[in-house]
């Protein structure tokens, strides 16, 4: 891994056992944090200006507040860790709990402490198997050495489906259904929902599988839920040991602290490493990935943020900047491309990754980001005339219609920056005027090995109706999972 300086969430070498992680200073600030009332707690992490590393961005301790302002009785809320990493170009999580698991959990057990929470669940996917055992074992050993002082801490390993990763959706899969996300935040629906498994909602619904689930409207007695991603969490220890002026002292006045990266795709080697916020991306992209392509096209960041071209690849990484320039940080897994790939080819990956993965409670998002994916292949495969491309635009402008959630939203910014910014290509491939390209494969992470990226093998086989059939139902996820006698099959 380059050595680029700062390792405040991200250790240099991994920690193999709790005792190595106390010697180093783990579980004191579980302590001081003990010392200090939950008030007191969320008053340091205002003061830090700490943002969630989900990707959004939001202030942690509005979060935290709007808990708070539940007023759920001592002991009744939960703590979700969202470790169910499955965005393409990210593998920030997983290499943070590969070093380090120790300080996720003291993270979590922080914020229980702050919003007087009962228990901490850690969501991740089954596919993640190694990183579930190694943080198994962990929560064993800090269990064991009393760190949880009547706090449940416990792992749920849930699908390996894109949607996992969204807050609603994993607090699903926690209460063992599917990962179709709610209409309301976890604040105010928590984990313990309100609609039985298998039972119906009301026949106007507007999901497409009749299932309602929590809506803005509907009023439970469910404690809320403080979720956050994985690295949010990593933050805490060393907020409350050294203080909010601390972790101020790197970033930027908008956005303190610092980031853990991944960058691949175009470049000499994959790789992860920590960077304060405001550093340039081009910066991020040389120190991991070595010296970039001389025709650099630009850059993605996950599959949730629009095309970051290539002449501004010095915008600082923040969420306000980057946003500026046009393109987004996410997750800050970015995959860089130069100009031996079709802006084509990158377009019609995004939207079949994006359509296999939507669940269809929103049936624009679903139906409309098929037949959009559809199209784009057929552009790639120089297969479509000037008709076709008009569709394109006007599916992109309905495939987010009453969406629940920001997935048909992505394949409106992504593909829609890419065909803005591109239209030339896309024209190309109608007149005949360039070569027939296969669509940009588009998957999870699965591993770096010696700076190669492994991307999840399972997404080249996965049929819209989430199986791995060799021919797909034309069901609807929520549609084919909702019926009961196969609910318990999957």
């Amino acid at each position: 891994m380059p050595d680029h300086g700062v390792t405040r969430v991200l250790a240099t070498a991994a920690v193999a056992a709790l005792d190595d992680a106390v010697h180093a200073g783990g579980g004191d600030a579980l302590r001081a944090a003990r010392d200090l009332t939950p008030e007191a707690i969320v008053a340091l992490v205002g003061e830090s200006g700490l943002r969630g590393h989900g990707g959004a961005g939001f202030p942690v301790v509005r979060k935290w507040q709007s808990v708070i302002a539940n007023e759920p009785a001592p002991g009744t809320a939960s703590v979700v860790v969202n470790a169910a990493e499955g965005e393409p170009g990210s593998f920030k999580d997983r290499t943070l709990l590969r070093t380090d698991p120790y300080r996720v959990l003291e993270g979590a057990l922080i914020a229980a402490r702050a919003i007087q929470a009962g228990e901490i669940v850690l969501g991740m996917r089954r596919s993640m198997g190694p990183d579930v055992d190694r943080v198994l074992r962990a929560v064993d050993e800090i269990t064991a050495a009393g760190w949880c002082d009547g706090v449940d801490v416990r792992v749920v390993a849930g699908p390996d489906d894109y949607l996992v990763g969204e807050e609603t959706a994993l607090l699903e899969v926690i209460d063992g259904r599917h990962p179709f996300p709610r209409l309301a935040p976890p604040y105010r629906r928590g984990i313990d929902e309100v609609t039985e498994p298998g039972r119906h909602a009301r026949p106007e619904s507007s999901s497409a599988s009749s299932l309602e689930l929590a809506s803005s409207t509907h009023e439970t007695d469910a404690p809320p839920t403080l979720a956050g991603n994985l690295e949010t969490f990593a933050n805490l220890p060393g907020i409350v040991t050294n203080g909010a002026a601390w972790f101020r002292e790197l970033g930027t006045d908008d956005a303190p602290g610092t980031i853990v990266c991944t960058v691949s795709g175009a470049t000499e080697r994959a790789a992860v490493g920590e960077f304060p916020y405001g550093t340039p991306l081009r910066a991020i992209l040389e120190e991991l990935g070595g010296a970039l392509p001389d025709r650099v096209l630009g850059v993605l960041s996950g599959v949730a943020n629009p095309f970051l071209p290539a002449d501004r690849l010095d915008t600082p990484a923040t969420y306000q900047a980057l946003r500026d320039a046009g393109g987004g940080l996410g997750a800050a897994g970015f995959i860089v491309f130069d100009d031996t790939t079709d802006p084509v080819a990158i377009a019609a990956g995004v939207a079949t990754f994006l359509s296999v993965e939507s669940c269809g409670q929103c049936t624009p998002c679903k139906r409309d980001g098929l037949d959009l994916a559809a199209l784009l292949r057929r552009d790639a495969s120089s297969n479509i005339d000037e008709r076709g491309l008009d569709e394109i635009r006007r599916l992109l402008e309905s495939v987010a219609d009453s969406a629940r959630c920001n997935l048909a939203t992505q394949q409106q910014v992504v593909v829609g920056s890419l065909v803005d910014q591109f239209p030339d290509a896309f024209a190309a491939h109608v007149h005949h005027r360039t070569s027939a390209v296969a669509p940009y494969p588009v998957a999870a992470i699965d591993d770096i090995v010696d700076g190669v990226v492994v991307l999840e093998p399972g997404q080249a086989t996965k049929q819209p109706d989430w199986t791995h059939d060799a021919v797909d139902s034309g069901q609807f996820p929520a549609q084919r999972l909702d019926d009961p006698r196969i609910r318990n099959e999957e």
